[in-house]
């Protein structure tokens, strides 16, 4: 039997709508004298970054930890802690080609909302992204407490949106979450770039 069209969109923050120049943190490690890909490795090591993820420790926290764990590779605290908040102070930029999908989409009547695994940073990071007002709800992990792909994730996310799983198109570029979408009752489709935006406008269409 032919799945139910979607009637609402959950997308994605980090690598969909919003995505990061990976200059910006090479510069800065090239700076500090780390090595590649360092800043990254340790903030997102999954015993430091789960906490974060669902609320437990907040973002400023999280980077304290980050700073600590970074010390011993520049050899003073006050030097990581100031690499770690020179890394910090770039928040990314908003996919224009997204966010006119986003647009599209509430305009032809779809409730979007923003389906993300984030701090309690996201607030601040969407007004000044200028994307306050651009969705119909936000469902952050660290604010429920539960992070994708958990099927509670999903779960508060349909509510949110006031629709059935089945009637929800999800958009994320990590296969795991892709997977828990779909054992969640979600259509679900693995974002590649903006060239999938093609397939996406057809499976929203009226």
């Amino acid at each position: 039997m032919a799945r139910e069209r979607a009637t609402a969109l959950l997308v994605d923050f980090d690598g969909v709508l919003r995505r990061w120049d990976p200059a910006v943190a090479a510069g800065v490690e090239r700076e500090y004298g780390l090595s590649a890909g360092v800043l990254g490795e340790i903030a997102m090591q999954w015993g430091r970054l789960q906490p974060v993820l669902t609320g437990q420790v907040s973002h400023a926290d999280w980077l304290t930890s980050v700073a600590d764990a970074l010390t011993p590779s520049v050899g003073d605290a006050e030097r990581a802690r100031a690499a770690v908040a020179q890394w910090q102070r770039y928040r990314g930029e908003v996919d224009p080609e997204v966010l006119a999908f986003v647009r599209e989409a509430r305009a032809a009547g779809i409730r979007v909302g923003l389906g993300t695994n984030a701090t309690d940073l996201l607030d601040a990071d969407l007004a000044a992204l200028d994307l306050t007002g651009e969705l119909d709800v936000v469902v952050n992990s660290s604010a429920i407490g539960v992070h994708k792909p958990a099927p509670e994730y999903f779960q508060a996310a349909c509510a949110a949106l006031d629709m059935p799983p089945a009637r929800v198109l999800f958009v994320d570029d990590e296969d795991r979450a892709i997977s828990g979408a779909r054992a969640a009752g979600l259509s679900a489709y693995r974002w590649n770039g903006p060239a999938d935006l093609r397939y996406l406008r057809a499976a929203l269409a009226r």
